[in-house]
């Protein structure tokens, strides 16, 4: 059974700085909530809309416990709610084809490609390894401007069960004659205001794991709006699979948020 789990995070406290500047101490902290020695594979995301009071949202099939989170990093002698756990399951039976909900998102926007226009060093040894003739698998380079990863959140939508709907505009109230601004070029064949989807978000993100492994760099982008079902199979996979690569660093998450009448009064998002 799966559990949804909303955790306050103080950002002024020493802990907290640390796992909020390190997604791999983060992950870390993550895994801690689970029973046991557990392998179980869990999804993650860091909300700091407001930065003063952020939230780690985790996906876990175990029922977790927070406490130590809350204890080094959050408010433990506050009043409120300190660690939310709710079941999952009643969203997942509530979701069928047809039905909208808002939507939230941070992922690691990618593509694979075997002739990038630059070699890292890490490219480098690993073409100068292979043997003569042998061709070499895809790399994996990350969409770094904002047109490229809202390029590939829209492409991939369908297959992963949902189709975001094109933005509305609402007619001028009687009597008005709203100015009409030049029209911007669509970016990557997708135009950012065409869809109820924006990204609020975008980081590059750079750490050693261990404090003095390898270097890990990846770039993530957190998109809401307003999405459609079309297949409710693979959107469900979706949610409890994750979207995309770096779901141990706080990608991959995506949740859902009923739309009352299951229709939007404006556009935007969540």
């Amino acid at each position: 059974m799966p559990y949804l789990s909303r955790v306050r995070i103080n950002p002024l406290r020493a802990e907290s700085r640390r796992l909020l500047a390190n997604p791999r101490a983060m992950h870390g902290a993550v895994q801690g909530g689970l029973p046991g020695e557990s392998d179980e594979r869990v999804l993650w995301r860091l909300d700091a809309d407001n930065p003063r009071r952020p939230h780690l949202i985790v996906l876990t099939r175990s029922r977790p416990d927070w406490t130590h989170v809350v204890e080094l990093a959050g408010w433990p002698d506050a009043d409120g709610e300190h660690a939310l756990v709710h079941d999952y399951a009643p969203l997942l039976a509530h979701i069928a084809t047809g039905r909208e909900y808002a939507f939230r998102l941070t992922a690691n926007p990618v593509q694979n490609t075997t002739t990038p226009l630059a070699l890292t060093l890490v490219q480098t040894k690993r073409l100068a390894k292979l043997p003569e003739g042998k061709k070499p698998r895809g790399f994996r380079l990350a969409h770094r401007t904002a047109a490229a990863q809202l390029g590939w959140f829209l492409d991939r939508a369908e297959r992963w069960g949902f189709e975001v709907p094109k933005s509305r505009t609402d007619l001028a109230a009687p009597g008005l004659t709203p100015d009409t601004p030049p029209p911007l070029p669509p970016a990557a064949g997708h135009a950012s205001d065409a869809h109820e989807v924006r990204i609020t978000a975008r980081h590059r993100h750079s750490f050693a794991k261990g404090g003095r492994g390898a270097h890990v760099t990846f770039h993530s982008a957190t998109f809401e709006g307003h999405l459609r079902v079309t297949d409710p199979a693979a959107l469900t996979a979706r949610l409890l699979g994750g979207i995309g690569p770096a779901k141990a660093y706080g990608c991959g998450l995506l949740t859902l948020a009923p739309v009352a009448g299951h229709r939007r009064r404006r556009s935007g998002g969540r």
